[in-house]
């Protein structure tokens, strides 16, 4: 199956699927208790929730078809913008949630979080940047600059917004796209540590940072604050066993853990679902992450092999950290699980991503022929039909 010119396309097309539809179930079960209770219709965050999915579908549809020579003609325009609405969250037109200043206020209730769209912008700017420096990337110099000081800079705004979770993913693509333009271990390691110097500067200059830290390291240390979110997850895998108490029967989001549907939709997972549940989340992710980095090495594209590693470093990245932080693994920084979670940025952002992926795909040896002798059949069967 592997073999087949289309098969990295396909398991883009059929991983995003499945995680889609299982987080759109899962908002709807995890968000039920509260949209009764805030909005008096037990439906409305899952409504919510599927039109963010049916724009974010329409944005992925547009991003497989266009030309990826017009995505790198639009990589420094959208970095731009993308600079222009966070500093817009700056001035009055900004909205403060949670303790994050990161939403411009749309209408009927609806936000925009540009962070979110900075992660794809970061991954197009790079991956065009370092498409026209391909003969030079045998220099450190070339792979570090302009890269790491601008991008670091838009990542350094993020960060001033309150929302270091996005930041240290955002980062996490600046690192990962610099180790695959070939940048020496050296500076590497370098780039590393000044890396960790910085995460936790920004850690101990907050202090519900440092007491979200320090409730990772110990969580009953203050279980009634810090430590509440990470002990009621635990106690929803608990619960849950292997199979899970069944779909709709969590105990957690009835106002026990807070961000059900949101960061710990995981958690619902678990106690649902159970570990069975929680494998199957596991498996789509890692399939997705093996995809994505086999369209990085097989594609014949240079655009097309840095941006399909970004963002599969992206989500990737991200995944991880919001898998880990349900589990105790890592401190809660506020991170969404891709797909999985509610939120209308985020679902837009990553699946116009997972278009880009999926186009990055058709650059495979073989596979943009099979894909227009695909599309060719199937409009001649639909003529068939309609005759």
């Amino acid at each position: 199956m592997l073999e087949r010119p289309l098969a990295s396309y396909q398991l883009v097309l059929g991983t995003t699927g499945l995680l889609l539809g299982l987080g759109l179930i899962m908002v709807l079960s995890a968000s039920s208790v509260l949209a009764l209770r805030v909005y008096g219709n037990s439906f409305e965050i899952f409504l919510r929730q599927g039109i963010f999915a049916v724009v974010g579908l329409l944005a992925m549809v547009i991003a497989m078809r266009i030309p990826l020579e017009r995505v790198r003609q639009l990589a420094r325009p959208a970095l731009v913008a993308v600079v222009m609405l966070i500093g817009l969250t700056f001035t009055p037109l900004g909205m403060e949630i949670n303790g994050n200043r990161n939403w411009i206020p749309l209408f009927a209730g609806f936000n925009l979080q540009p962070s979110e769209f900075a992660k794809l912008a970061i991954c197009l700017w790079i991956a065009d940047l370092y498409t026209r420096r391909h003969r030079h990337l045998g220099t450190p110099r070339y792979v570090i600059t302009p890269v790491v000081p601008i991008a670091g800079a838009v990542s350094a705004l993020v960060v001033f917004q309150k929302d270091l979770g996005t930041a240290v993913i955002m980062f996490a693509i600046i690192a990962g796209l610099l180790w695959v333009a070939g940048l020496p271990l050296k500076p590497m390691l370098g780039f590393g540590a000044g890396l960790v110097v910085l995460l936790l500067f920004f850690v101990a200059t907050a202090q519900h940072r440092v007491d979200r830290f320090m409730s990772f390291l110990n969580p009953m240390a203050d279980p009634e604050k810090s430590g509440y979110q990470a002990i009621k997850a635990m106690m929803g895998f608990a619960r849950g066993g292997f199979w899970g108490l069944g779909l709709g029967s969590s105990r957690q989001k009835w106002g026990a853990l807070p961000e059900a549907h949101t960061d710990f939709i995981l958690a619902v997972i678990g106690e649902e679902l159970g570990l069975a549940g929680s494998l199957v989340v596991l498996a789509l992710f890692g399939l997705l992450a093996y995809t994505g980095f086999r369209i990085a090495h097989r594609s014949r594209d240079r655009f097309a092999r840095y941006l399909a590693a970004g963002i599969t470093i992206w989500i990737t990245t991200q995944a991880v950290i919001n898998i880990g932080m349900v589990l105790g693994l890592l401190p809660v920084i506020g991170v969404p699980l891709p797909l999985i979670s509610y939120g209308g940025s985020s679902m837009l952002a990553t699946l116009a991503a997972l278009g880009l992926l999926a186009n990055c795909a058709t650059t495979e040896p073989g596979a943009s022929r099979a894909l227009a002798t695909s599309r060719r059949a199937k409009a001649r069967t639909k003529r068939k039909a309609g005759r």
